[in-house]
């Protein structure tokens, strides 16, 4: 005879990450000062792809804050002085997402 337990299952809507859609804690992510740019990415659909495009445009020289959210498709980045848009497109390319252009 076996014995089996079943353990209690999170209800998850929005994202394969969490119920909130997002991979991530907005804990410790205000932004630092400087200078702010919003870019439009398409492609992301859940906290694992904001998690993604975080990732690969935080190892960017200079940049303190990075803050994706996928519902929306923007990138709010923060950054010592202006980013060259061409590493932010490689960034978001190497992520696996294409980057639209910058907020006006």
């Amino acid at each position: 005879m076996s014995a089996q337990t079943e353990l209690p299952q999170a209800e998850t809507t929005g994202s394969c990450c969490s119920p909130s859609g997002s991979c991530h804690s907005d804990a410790g992510q205000a932004p630092q000062g400087g200078v702010t740019t919003v870019y439009e990415v398409t492609g992301m659909t859940c906290g694992h792809c904001e998690g993604a495009v975080s990732e690969e445009i935080s190892e960017l020289a200079g940049v303190s804050s990075v803050k994706a959210v996928a519902s929306t498709g923007t990138v709010t980045v923060v950054s010592e002085a202006p980013l060259d848009e061409a590493a932010v497109r490689a960034a978001v390319d190497e992520a696996g997402y294409e980057l639209v252009g910058v907020q006006a």
